[in-house]
């Protein structure tokens, strides 16, 4: 679990962004006959400004990187603002943000004083705008079928990024009417529903979101605007208000007694950023990183409500529930932009037991040879603090439980031994330096520097608890923890780093009391022993695998603003060897060894392909041509999905429910590729004569 952050040398992050990102109010009230026909103004009221103040004093003394809030800042909060409010640019237009231009550099003045009347007069612009295109949009359902085609020849930009702000209100409204017709054409070939079901579907979400949102406070506005400005800082520096203050723990444990799912807002969706190993998503195998929540349902039969602009916490209250019962989510996947999908999960919590690190044995044939590999799989740096600042000599941990794990390999007389920290989103720092002494005789492990001084950790202890060929695999979701001991193992030359660059997540951050609030502020930087920082390159393996998450789309460099790159100078530490030609030689055979085996060619395949439709950025609004599209792409699925199965030895497919799941696999192959580097490495080392 993720503890609560007070000191940099008790944890590190393990969430990466932690489920109470910026409450997004994108969607607002609007003329109805369910509401009134005016949009009410919002308007700041005094505690707001007291507030500010206070946010804007504790960013500039407590910041680990020490800015001023001036105009470059300035125009990164409105730049920033600008974007939350209309990300998919449907609402604003090139005349609006030419007038909104005058408030790009009053940011600055007007938060150190706590005005913030610029900040809401933007809001309330975006308000009207919005208004005006719900009341349009319910206009349109309550005409004929015949009005809207959908059998245009035209396209829709879905990636709002990619489109042009419109040059007038006319144009909005032919994009609004593109927005519908896309929204009918996917509810039709999703739920395989009528026009008229989708009409009446789609004017109870509007009306649903009409309704939630004619209650946005001024609060909410507040928070938005607070957060555009913690977030310039770095995207890890958040403000929470009194109200979600009080439900943090709450939140905080979602990923623990809901579907194990670590959760943030992005723009008006819920998006899912990491899965906690061994929990009840992961397990499923059916939800992945970069996916985004737009229903929620209770039961397998129950509805499926709207969840799109709706707070995030309101969202986390619909997905929590009783442990053993069902919950369904609509998701947009993170590989595809035309189609939904809905997947059905258990609740559960997570066990202790099955977040503990767990040992296996695989028997590897290499040079004619058998060889005993011993892997062991650690799901996230754990302690139990209470037991250790009680001095119990026998508290529960990582290094611990690890400790006994090699004793009973190396009764087994293993041959080398797999450290998996894949999808190990972090946990305690100490028990990132502490496992890394299990391997080195004794030297520093880590430096974390603050504003204010230098820490270095160190592992004291010259015992070593296994001296044999050592492989850690990592991947895009390890952070944090993870990759402290992985960089030093790297660093050390200790052993081989296989997989995909790691997350990237090398800041600290801690919670301060802010009036009823808190404020979330980095404070503290990692860095390996070499000097190099694990932000936001994170470790890069020495053998690279394909990557099954994207980089654009997950990991630090893929969030706006995150602190760059960095070294400083190197602490004196004694590597155990060159590694490099064993590496290069391994690099060698893993490439030759994939271009013919099955699992490695059926992954490439797989990638390629879902790259492809990550690349659509333009979709046809013609009803027709979506399906025959869908058509094609299910049966290329099917066509990879059986070359992988025919080569095995396996019986074919015949429709995509009948795949086995396709993350469970892309691990499964990954670890037997490494299980087979592992195997090289012990062969060639042998006969390199490496002493280890």
């Amino acid at each position: 679990m993720t503890r609560p952050l007070n000191n940099p040398l008790d944890s590190c992050l393990k969430n990466r962004m932690i489920p109470l990102l910026i409450l997004l109010i994108l969607l607002v009230l609007v003329w109805h006959p369910t509401v009134s026909a005016q949009p009410v103004r919002l308007a700041p009221e005094r505690n707001h400004a007291i507030q500010c103040i206070r946010i804007v004093s504790a960013l500039e003394r407590y910041h680990y990187l020490g800015k001023k809030l001036d105009d470059t800042l300035s125009e990164q909060i409105f730049d920033r603002y600008i974007k939350y409010l209309d990300p998919s640019r449907h609402l604003l237009t090139r005349p609006d943000l030419q007038e909104l231009e005058k408030y790009r550099q009053k940011f600055d003045t007007d938060l150190r004083r706590g005005n913030l009347r610029s900040a809401y007069e933007i809001y309330n612009l975006h308000h009207r705008r919005a208004a005006e295109r719900y009341a349009y949009i319910l206009d349109l359902l309550e005409k004929p079928d015949s009005f809207l085609s959908l059998n245009s020849r035209d396209f829709l930009v879905v990636d709002g990024e990619q489109r042009p702000w419109q040059p007038s209100e006319d144009d909005l409204r032919t994009l609004w009417e593109k927005e519908l017709i896309h929204h009918i054409i996917t509810l039709t070939l999703d739920d395989h529903n009528t026009q008229t079901d989708v009409s009446q579907t789609l004017e109870k979400i509007y009306t649903t979101r009409q309704t939630r949102l004619s209650q946005t406070t001024t609060d909410d506005v507040f928070q938005l605007v607070m957060n555009c400005v913690t977030e310039s800082f770095d995207p890890h520096t958040q403000y929470f208000p009194p109200r979600v203050s009080e439900d943090f723990d709450i939140h905080m444990r979602l990923s623990l007694e809901g579907i194990g799912a670590v959760l943030q807002t992005e723009y008006e969706y819920t998006k899912v950023v990491s899965l906690v190993p061994k929990g009840p998503a992961d397990k499923s195998s059916q939800l992945m990183p970069g996916d985004k929540i737009i229903g929620v349902g209770q039961g397998e039969t129950g509805e499926i409500k709207d969840t799109i602009g709706l707070r995030i916490d309101e969202v986390v209250k619909l997905i929590r529930g009783p442990k053993n019962t069902f919950v369904r989510l609509k998701i947009i996947p993170a590989k595809k932009s035309d189609a939904t999908t809905i997947v059905s999960i258990m609740r559960d919590t997570v066990k202790l037991e099955e977040q503990s690190a767990q040992k296996q044995i695989k028997t590897v044939v290499s040079g004619k040879r058998n060889y005993k590999i011993g892997i062991i799989e650690i799901p996230n740096f754990y302690i139990d603090f209470e037991a250790y600042h009680r001095g119990d000599s026998q508290y529960k941990s990582t290094t611990s439980d690890v400790k006994k794990l090699l004793f009973e390999l190396a009764e087994e007389n293993i041959d080398g031994l797999i450290i998996d920290l894949r999808d190990n989103g972090g946990g305690a720092l100490k028990e990132a330096s502490d496992l890394t002494g299990l391997f080195l005789t004794s030297g520093p492990t880590v430096q974390i520097r603050t504003k204010q001084q230098m820490t270095r950790l160190y592992d004291e202890d010259p015992e070593i608890q296994y001296t044999g060929p050592l492989l850690v695999l990592i991947n895009r979701m390890s952070a944090s923890a993870s990759e402290i001991f992985a960089g030093a193992i790297k660093d050390y030359q200790r052993g081989i780093i296989v997989g995909t660059q790691s997350f990237g997540k090398g800041t600290v951050q801690e919670l301060k009391p802010l009036g009823d609030g808190k404020l979330k502020l980095t404070s503290a930087k990692f860095y390996r022993v070499s000097g190099k920082s694990t932000q936001h390159r994170g470790v890069i393996p020495h053998i690279l695998f394909p990557k099954v998450y994207k980089s654009e789309d997950t990991g630090e460099s893929s969030l706006d603003g995150a602190l760059p790159w960095d070294t400083i100078p190197q602490i004196p530490f004694q590597a155990y060897r060159s590694l490099t030609p064993l590496y290069t030689s391994l690099m060698h055979e893993f490439q030759q060894r994939s271009l013919q085996d099955p699992g490695m060619v059926y992954l490439e395949k797989r990638l390629a392909w879902t790259s492809k439709q990550e690349r659509k950025i333009r979709l046809p609004l013609d009803i027709n041509a979506r399906k025959e599209q869908r058509i094609m792409d299910q049966q290329t699925e099917i066509e990879i999905e059986n070359e992988y199965l025919t080569a095995l030895g396996k019986d074919p497919i015949r429709t995509l429910e009948d795949q086995e799941p396709v993350l469970n696999r892309y691990k499964e192959i990954l670890l037997q590729q490494a299980e087979k580097i592992m195997a090289d490495m012990i062969l060639l080392t042998r006969q390199q004569g490496y002493a280890w």
